[in-house]
């Protein structure tokens, strides 16, 4: 859980955000979401890596969130990013939490989502920023 409202404070717990929080201020973040996170509200909860798999399922977490009746939303890296040509042709919006983190944490300190993203999607992720491109 992140609670901007407190950004660096952070607690653990047992009990689940469900029962923390009212459901209209949990944001579920997943890359799934056609919804794209535009600000930060230190009003909401955010939901970081719910699962942690070994291996990526896709809309696996929208799926949960959904279930739960919660909003969800993804990092705004279409937005802000293009593919590059990497010999794999690989490119993935699924970050590990650590990189989520430091997305929205730089995005809190700097309100520039272009230096957010650039310091927490590495480029092994096949996105990169506009004028990184050569």
């Amino acid at each position: 859980l992140l609670s901007l409202s407190c950004f660096f404070q952070m607690d653990t717990t047992q009990e689940s955000y469900l029962d923390l929080f009212p459901l209209d201020a949990i944001v579920y973040l997943t890359p799934d979401s056609e919804n794209v996170l535009e600000d930060i509200d230190p009003n909401k909860v955010y939901v970081l890596g719910g699962l942690v798999d070994e291996s990526i399922h896709k809309k696996l977490t929208l799926q949960r969130a959904e279930e739960q009746s919660l909003q969800t939303a993804r990092l705004p890296i279409r937005e802000y990013m293009v593919k590059t040509v990497n010999a794999k042709n690989y490119h993935s919006e699924t970050l590990a939490i650590n990189q989520v983190f430091d997305v929205l944490s730089t995005y809190y300190e700097t309100r520039s989502w272009p230096a957010a993203l650039k310091a927490g999607v590495s480029s092994g992720k096949g996105y990169v920023l506009p004028d990184a491109v050569k």
